[in-house]
């Protein structure tokens, strides 16, 4: 069941979510690109498949963090348990530290007409801040390369290695689902509350000998059924799903079935024993 229709699905509905199969989406980003550097160099032009395949690394990797920050924002707006925010900061900082400068190589390769000059933010303006000349800046933070024999990507004084960036960004999407997993099982207890309000608001008695079973929510999902065990006849069954279906659907549940082989609606599924 869900209270939302099928046809009025918004990102904007659930961006914790979207926090999750971004991460998941950039992760195997990293991944495969990882395998491609590992893997025989090609040409692309005059630059090699490796040092261009460097720069899609550093880039996906700061992708994690924006999921991260995503996640953060999601999981205060529904007012979660603030512990579950703070081992998702402490996720993000392991991952900082795994692969330290991993934001200052991404902004100076999205802003590489900033960082050619001197100008660029970080770490470039504490440099201009105490003084030193644009040009010498510009150098400091300019080279930046894959060194296949190191199996590490450089720029200016920062090196990351790809082995680490590799688990650091599984480990980080591992911990933005588990903070998205409570987001689950928070909405999950308030579903069934509010269908067990619903039922017994309508009269509708539930889980005893041969009433409505509805499920304990333990895989994240509410399913009603009866227990075609007991001698309820089937008119009686009928009856009661009429009256379970009319209750859930004015306090404006949509019920569906995994069952789509059939078309039937969801008094008739219920009286066959389906779960919805």
């Amino acid at each position: 069941m869900t209270t939302t229709p099928a046809d009025d699905w918004s990102p904007a509905d659930n961006p914790y979510a979207i926090a999750v199969s971004q991460s998941q989406l950039w992760r195997d980003v990293v991944r495969l690109t990882v395998v491609r550097m590992r893997d025989d160099d090609r040409r692309a032009g005059w630059l090699s498949s490796r040092q261009l395949d460097a720069h899609t690394l550093v880039m996906t990797l700061r992708q994690l963090l924006t999921a991260e920050q995503l996640e953060q924002a999601a999981l205060e707006a529904l007012s979660i348990d603030p512990a579950v925010g703070t081992a998702l900061a402490a996720a993000r900082k392991r991952f900082e530290d795994e692969l330290p400068g991993i934001k200052h190589m991404r902004d100076a390769l999205m802003h590489f007409d900033e960082w050619a000059q001197g100008t660029g933010l970080g770490p470039q303006k504490e440099a201009r801040d105490a003084g030193i000349a644009l040009r010498d800046i510009a150098r400091d933070y300019w080279h930046f390369g894959y060194d296949p024999n190191a199996g590490s990507v450089s720029f200016g004084p920062y090196t990351i290695e790809i082995e680490v960036a590799e688990r650091a960004a599984t480990e980080l999407c591992r911990a933005i689902y588990a903070a998205a997993h409570e987001v689950d099982k928070k909405n999950t207890a308030e579903l069934r509350a509010k269908t067990i309000e619903a039922l017994s608001g309508a009269g509708i008695y539930h889980n005893v000998p041969g009433a409505l079973r509805v499920s304990p929510g333990n895989d994240l999902r509410i399913w009603l059924s009866f227990d075609l065990r007991a001698d309820a006849a089937e008119k009686e069954r009928r009856e009661l799903s009429e009256r379970i279906v009319r209750a859930l659907t004015a306090t404006g549940f949509h019920l569906e079935s995994t069952n789509l082989a059939e078309t039937l609606d969801s008094v008739e599924r219920l009286v066959r024993g389906e779960s919805l």
